[in-house]
């Protein structure tokens, strides 16, 4: 484990320290969790920017379905006949 320097404003470190007494846990705990938990929605937000420049790319590509076919399968769910999901 590596250690690293953080200044922290008065406005994080009280309430830090705080919930750090509350919870009966470490402030390099609790700060090592809210890292954890950043990087993963950081991973998260990537992921969604990466498909949604996939999905750019396929449209302009024309690969599309067009919206009668997507809400015919739509609106058959709940229902005896469900319909076969659309594809390109």
């Amino acid at each position: 484990m590596s250690i690293t320097s953080v200044r922290l404003n008065d406005d994080i470190e009280k309430p830090l320290d705080s919930l750090a007494k509350k919870l009966d846990r470490s402030k390099s705990y609790l700060i090592n969790q809210a890292v954890r938990e950043f990087i993963a929605r950081q991973a998260v937000d990537d992921a969604r920017w990466e498909e949604t420049l996939e999905a750019i790319e396929s449209v302009n590509r024309g690969e599309l379905i067009d919206d009668s076919e997507v809400n015919t399968w739509l609106n058959s769910w709940g229902s005896d006949k469900l319909k076969k999901t659309p594809s390109i």
